[in-house]
């Protein structure tokens, strides 16, 4: 069940703090902003990810600040983020369905 539906594109989410990071899509807004380059994201664990970049990959594990999951892999992490957020960016421009990962829209 998706009881939060965003007012601007009708995407529809399992929590509400799902949707209200879904919605900082549409207005813009970016809190989080990395203190070494002044990069700023929307989500706090796009941040996260980021920062391991100054780091280097090989820095230990990427942790999921929504279950705790680690990753050695940023490619992994960023798209593991996607089923917290629920950010489909992969669209088939035939029916208009989202997935998370380009091999599942390829697929379909």
């Amino acid at each position: 069940e998706r009881p939060y539906k965003c007012s601007k594109c009708d995407k529809t989410y399992r929590r509400k703090d799902y949707l209200l990071n879904h919605q900082r899509r549409h207005t813009g807004e970016r809190l989080f902003q990395c203190p070494l380059c002044s990069k700023s994201f929307s989500l706090e664990v796009s941040l996260i990810l980021h920062q391991k970049l100054h780091t280097g990959k090989g820095d230990g594990p990427l942790t999921c600040t929504y279950c705790g999951k680690d990753f050695r892999d940023l490619s992994k992490a960023i798209r593991h983020q996607r089923i917290h957020t629920g950010e489909r960016p992969y669209q088939c421009t035939e029916c208009g369905k989202s997935f998370i990962r380009r091999d599942h829209l390829l697929k379909h």
